[in-house]
């Protein structure tokens, strides 16, 4: 199902009434057709020559990509809805970009590694489990609806994790650190919910 074009009320109303009889509208969540833009700090300046994704921890092998060797990885194409801690939920975008598990497949993640610290750009983090990366539909995203990303929305990768809260969707990524422990990234220790399950509605860590 697509959406397109505005609607009224009533057929907003009518359509969460339809995701949420589906199953994939979350408890207090509003659908949007927009795509707003939140982020903590500025947009990047990205610069081919100089980027670079680096992966470390609990791997046996560790690497350096740059842009290009990025590039010539794989790509895939999913559909899956994208659910904002804010309360609103976009449906069926269209995603391009590299696979999670085509990437962990170089690293070769060691057994104790259970959970990732993803990095991006400005010192940001989100941490995730492991299990919750490796699914065919965890992506790294280049294209979002057939284009590629806006800087505002993490030109020029950002991590797709769709079934938590996108917060952990992190934008402008630059890395993973594959860990034996769950350590907070900058959100959570802000005081977001350590998982963010939003069908739970795991938003901050009282939740």
């Amino acid at each position: 199902m697509e959406f397109s074009g505005l609607f009224t009320g009533d057929e907003r109303k009518r359509k969460e009434r339809e995701m949420t009889e589906a199953g994939r509208l979350p408890p207090h969540q509003s659908l949007t057709l927009k795509w707003p833009v939140l982020h903590y700090g500025s947009v990047p300046v990205f610069e081919s020559a100089k980027w670079e994704f680096q992966i470390r921890g609990l791997v046996e092998q560790p690497l350096r990509l740059t842009w290009d060797d990025f590039q010539k990885l794989p790509r895939i194409q999913i559909t899956s809805d994208f659910h904002c801690v804010t309360r609103w939920s976009r449906f069926d975008n269209a995603w391009t970009g590299v696979s999670f598990r085509e990437v962990m497949k170089l690293a070769r993640p060691k057994p104790e590694a259970e959970f990732v610290l993803v990095h991006g750009e400005q010192g940001y983090t989100a941490n995730v489990p492991l299990a919750d990366l490796d699914r065919e539909n965890v992506l790294f995203a280049t294209h979002h609806d057939r284009k590629p990303l806006e800087p505002d929305h993490g030109y020029p990768l950002r991590l797709i994790v769709p079934h938590l809260y996108a917060w952990k969707s992190v934008k402008w990524v630059r890395g993973l650190e594959f860990l034996d422990r769950d350590v907070a990234g900058f959100w959570e220790q802000n005081g977001y919910h350590m998982y963010g399950d939003p069908f739970k509605e795991q938003r901050f860590d009282t939740d």
